[in-house]
């Protein structure tokens, strides 16, 4: 998986050490960090892209994040593409999370969907809850969702 920050230089190791390498630097900083983890996609044509964000949320004091992107011809449903990112998120988040318990970081997963039964995408809400709760993770969904519903959707080209 490649990652880059919002900036666009590549982030040439690992996710994990990454993100560790992150942690490490902010709280020897004195900052205290939350992360959010988030997914979202776009359809353009024959192609669906998905951008996956880790928020770092520095206490008082903005934040930055790391993004990873991918495309796929894959054709999904509504309900299924929301599931696919919420899977995506966890995904990243399971890789994460001992990271978080040992520096005593704060993680929420964002989903992309919308909490108003009017929407489309509600339909997957259920479903998306459970499986991020189950997980053991903190779930927020829209107007909440900011990682996925904001940063990641201004990073899905």
């Amino acid at each position: 998986m490649r990652w880059r920050k919002f900036n666009g230089e590549q982030i040439n190791l690992p996710i994990k050490q990454a993100v560790a390498d992150a942690i490490i630097r902010e709280t020897e900083l004195g900052v205290k960090l939350k992360v959010c983890i988030g997914t979202d996609s776009q359809v353009k044509g024959e192609d669906t892209e998905f951008a996956t964000v880790i928020v770092f949320l520095r206490e008082h004091n903005g934040g930055f994040m790391y993004i990873h992107n991918e495309k796929t011809k894959t054709k999904f449903h509504i309900k299924e593409r929301m599931l696919v990112e919420v899977s995506k998120s966890i995904e990243i988040a399971f890789e994460l999370c001992d990271l978080f318990i040992e520096h005593h970081v704060e993680m929420e997963v964002h989903a992309d969907i919308n909490t108003n039964p009017q929407f489309k995408s509600n339909d997957a809400l259920r479903e998306a809850m459970g499986y991020i709760l189950g997980m053991g993770f903190a779930f927020k969904a829209k107007p909440e969702a900011f990682a996925s519903s904001c940063c990641a959707d201004k990073v899905c080209n």
